[in-house]
């Protein structure tokens, strides 16, 4: 299945039906007045969160979804009937953004969440709801009114505890396919990763989603290699691990292109907690890990964590520090929940 993660659609609701104009013309009925009924109401639309999807392929091939029209009034005093709504299915993680690509409408981001987007017309009234004692036979009954209507982006933002951030070829699908079931594609040239990928992490019992995006360049946030839109499924994570290609010319140059990135990219990526380290443990000589080491360490302003996802040395350690962020970060938002007075 093909990873999307936005797509822009047209959403209408349906029109109210019109109302009816007639009267009760019965035989051995002296005075049969007006009959004419309401129309229905338009349908809906709403967007519900569901289990079962990781992307908004559904939204490529469709782009127009349009909520059924409410039936006209009738006769004999009887209604329209309400036009059928249309609910649009997205995955956990989805915002609702308005046409210019900036403005959230809506934000989904638990299972089972559902928001009524546009609503739909009103009826039209029959002329029966315009009798009075002075207009006993009114001709007259209203159109029904129209639905809401506009063009929206849907935009899916992965739900992931932790996020992997590095150039190109820095070895994050290599951690991810070690520390996770997942198996993204690896190989031994840039970019091989294109598109975003989720694992989940079992580590002393627990367990927590870890994910990977493709790797970032300089000038990512200018729109050079694959740019820095993949940076948006790293958002919502309470923790990133910043993985350093140890096999690299200068291992703390390397690491402040790509804070360089987060920083002009913005949205509170460049305040999250951070995690460093050396990767490609393995493929280095005492002497050159320990140069390469000291340079890290003096651009990040850390002791970075020295690892290999081939051999599994430093794997652990890092997982277990990951888990630490998360549980620390869980927790401030517990208390935060508890402390938020309540509100009408």
């Amino acid at each position: 299945m093909k990873f999307l993660d936005q797509a822009k659609i047209y959403v209408r609701a349906g029109d109210g039906g019109a109302g009816c104009l007639s009267f009760r013309r019965e035989k051995f009925i002296e005075f049969g007045g007006p009959d004419g009924g309401d129309g229905g109401r338009g349908g809906d639309v709403w967007i519900e969160c569901v289990d079962g999807l990781n992307t908004l392929i559904d939204y490529r091939f469709q782009q127009h979804f349009k909520a059924k029209k409410g039936g006209f009034g009738m006769g004999k005093n009887r209604a329209g009937a309400k036009g059928d709504d249309v609910v649009l299915k997205v995955p956990a993680g989805t915002e609702v953004l308005d046409e210019d690509g900036e403005t959230v409408l809506a934000d989904l981001t638990a299972v089972g969440q559902r928001v009524r987007f546009l609503k739909g017309g009103n009826g039209g009234f029959g002329n029966a709801h315009f009798q009075t004692s002075t207009n006993q036979a009114p001709r007259r009954a209203n159109p029904g009114q129209e639905g809401e209507e506009r063009w929206i982006w849907l935009r899916l933002k992965l739900i992931a505890d932790a996020g992997l951030v590095g150039l190109p070829n820095a070895g994050k699908s290599t951690f991810l396919a070690a520390t996770t079931a997942a198996k993204p594609k690896i190989a031994d040239y840039p970019f091989t990763t294109l598109h975003p990928g989720l694992g989940v992490v079992r580590v002393d019992g627990r367990e927590f989603v870890l994910a990977d995006i493709p790797g970032l360049i300089e000038g990512a946030h200018e729109g050079v290699g694959i740019g820095d839109r993949f940076l948006g499924h790293i958002e919502r994570c309470r923790v990133l691990l910043h993985l350093v290609d140890g096999t690299s010319e200068h291992a703390g140059k390397t690491y402040k292109i790509v804070r360089k990135e987060l920083e002009a990219y913005g949205a509170g990526l460049e305040d999250k907690p951070e995690i460093v380290a050396l990767s490609k443990a393995d493929a280095l000589d005492p002497d050159t890990l320990k140069e390469q080491v000291a340079r890290l360490k003096r651009a990040a302003k850390r002791t970075p964590i020295v690892l290999s996802a081939q051999s599994g040395e430093g794997i652990q350690a890092v997982l277990r520090q990951l888990l630490a962020v998360i549980d620390e970060g869980r927790a401030l938002e517990e208390v935060r929940e508890v402390q938020e007075p309540w509100r009408p």
